[in-house]
């Protein structure tokens, strides 16, 4: 692929179909990105940009199934996995990705209900996956954060009002890309690791070619935090993919967290800030928030 301005060129490489697989790369986005936004559960993985943001991470690679669905094979901490976005990929199709993978990762709901009588008869076995659950949130609660509830998020952001009063919310646009670095890098000294840096940092170089959406945060006419995200589940639906800020602003996320919600348009209904990972301290964040609801996962293995 060439990139010249904001105009990406492609050279077409056409998805191989099972069991041949190809590496997630920017040129199968005009394959996989149509089929992939469509998908009904909403899961925040399956997003092309997502995928490819993390090729890297899990050594993404992907075959064409059935019925124009696909098949994504990983790698994670030693073990292979593949994942079926759009559907079950059939008995046949299974039996022959379980022989040469260790499990079958972010089953989507929608499968677990139509195919466990059948999955259960061919001898494989599927559990919820808790740590990978979305958090789903009402787009209205987290813009207008009413009622008790949310009292306490209402404070911490009434108080970043207070100790910030000259502080806005631009949509992120190319010429905003510099200051959204900046926090970046600001952030990454904070927390002192990488973490997601790597792609973070190039979910910004390439937020269109990707169709990603966001805003960058200002305090003092100075960027203090920035977010990304993008359209899933039909449209029903935003998935924040990241979120980054400055930790010398205290409120900042919380910030960032209602105003973000309340410049969407009110054709979402729902945010997906995605899962905890099992992360005992990121659990408790999310929940504070009070989810009206998970994306639920699961994982299969066989027997």
């Amino acid at each position: 692929m060439n990139i010249h301005g904001n105009i990406a060129y492609y050279i077409y490489m056409p998805i191989p179909y099972y069991p041949e697989f190809t590496p997630v790369a920017l040129e199968l986005k005009g394959d996989l990105h149509p089929h992939l936004s469509l998908t009904q559960d909403g899961v925040s993985e399956f997003t092309f940009a997502n995928l490819y943001l993390f090729r890297h991470r899990y050594h993404y690679t992907v075959a064409m199934g059935p019925e124009e669905s696909f098949i994504i094979s990983g790698e994670r901490d030693g073990k292979k996995f593949f994942m079926t976005p759009c559907a079950s990929p059939g008995r046949e199709i299974l039996e022959s990705l379980f022989s040469d993978h260790d499990y079958w990762k972010n089953i989507p709901e929608s499968v677990i209900k139509t195919e466990r009588e059948n999955l259960e008869r061919w001898g494989i076995q599927t559990g919820e996956d808790r740590d990978n659950f979305d958090y789903l949130y009402l787009r209205d609660d987290l813009a207008e954060l009413e009622g008790k509830k949310y009292h306490k998020k209402r404070n911490l952001v009434n108080a970043f009002n207070n100790a910030y009063p000259n502080h806005g919310i631009r949509p992120l646009r190319g010429d905003l890309i510099p200051d959204a670095f900046t926090v970046l890098e600001g952030w990454k000294r904070d927390k002192g690791k990488d973490g997601d840096y790597a792609a973070a940092r190039e979910a910004l170089e390439l937020y269109g070619i990707l169709n990603l959406k966001g805003s960058v945060f200002y305090v003092d006419e100075k960027p203090a935090g920035w977010c990304l995200g993008e359209s899933i589940a039909k449209g029903r639906s935003f998935a924040v993919h990241f979120e980054k800020a400055l930790d010398e602003y205290k409120g900042i996320y919380q910030y960032m967290n209602q105003a973000f919600a309340a410049s969407l348009p009110r054709f979402f209904t729902w945010i997906n800030r995605e899962q905890d990972l099992g992360d005992p301290g990121l659990r408790q964040a999310k929940e504070t928030y009070r989810p009206c609801g998970y994306v639920k996962k699961y994982t299969g293995i066989k027997q």
